[in-house]
């Protein structure tokens, strides 16, 4: 049925948010979670998630963690919540809009047709970073275990909402973890940025631009959790482009897993080649 005026694009706005729940609360039944331990596992208060439940407006990155809680496509709970493309909106980003099922809107696209990106991040061209965009290998150390390294897939896209590349992390094995950021590509410069913002605490990854196999080496910058206690941490990271990735080649890598000499031997190379350098203090002060 057609409908049109202000009645018509009100029960348009009410029907959106009411699918895109219905997917959480059915992965909410699949994994046989309330949401209580919803909350806890988001890192968001009780409340939060019951006015999420209610369709009451969250901020987008409560509805990311939740979707990454619960395993769905956060592009597409998002979208299906605001009536639009799944691609079509900026994500998480400075000017990405901070509220779902509010009036606020992504800002006009930069450049021609969405094709430039903005001069803060670089003002690079959709055309100039077509290597940069698919589907890679991402492997760091352990930060708890240094017998083990974790391995998941990072995709990097182009979103035309906000024109500017796009990471999203999948298939963590710490899956409530998982980040979503932007790309920021220097003029002239041999590395780029991947950077995250979430619930005020930023991340970022400095890789260098991909070489003949497609491997992106460089340093992470991050928070972990060590006892009770948030404290910085530093380490080398890989990207290895791949156009598919086994499952058995994710997750926490062992002694016995038959990728760890491979995944290890890329970190170490990483180092040895001085895509990373790791500082540390010398034992007694310098004279």
């Amino acid at each position: 049925m057609h409908m049109s005026g202000k009645g018509g694009a009100q029960t348009s706005r009410t029907s959106a948010p009411a699918k895109a729940l219905a997917m959480i609360r059915t992965a909410m039944i699949e994994r046989k979670i309330n949401q209580a331990e919803l909350a806890d596992a988001a890192d968001c208060h009780e409340k939060t998630i019951q006015n999420l439940m209610a369709g009451k407006s969250v901020r987008q990155q409560t509805l990311f963690d939740v979707c990454m809680v619960l395993g769905l496509d956060y592009e597409k709970v998002r979208a299906t919540w605001a009536g639009e493309i799944p691609g079509s909106v900026a994500v998480t980003g400075e000017h990405a809009v901070a509220v779902v099922g509010s009036d606020q809107t992504s800002p006009t696209p930069a450049g021609m047709g969405g094709e430039i990106a903005p001069v803060y991040m670089g003002a690079y061209t959709r055309a100039g970073v077509d290597q940069f965009i698919g589907t890679y290998l991402t492997v760091r150390p352990h930060f708890s275990d240094p017998t083990r390294l974790m391995a998941y897939r990072t995709d990097i896209s182009w979103d035309p909402g906000w024109p500017s590349l796009i990471f999203e992390e999948r298939d963590r094995a710490d899956a409530g973890y998982a980040h979503r950021g932007r790309v920021y590509i220097p003029a002239s410069a041999a590395y780029i940025h991947l950077v995250s913002l979430t619930k005020g605490a930023m991340r970022m990854v400095i890789i260098s631009q991909p070489d003949r196999e497609g491997v992106m080496r460089g340093i992470m910058t991050t928070q972990h959790k060590s006892g009770a206690m948030l404290v910085p941490v530093a380490c080398p990271i890989v990207y290895a482009a791949k156009p598919e990735i086994l499952r058995n080649a994710l997750g926490e890598i062992g002694p016995n897993h038959p990728h760890l000499g491979e995944y290890h031997g890329l970190l170490r190379e990483t180092v040895a080649q001085g895509y990373a350098r790791m500082l540390t203090v010398a034992t007694t002060p310098l004279k």
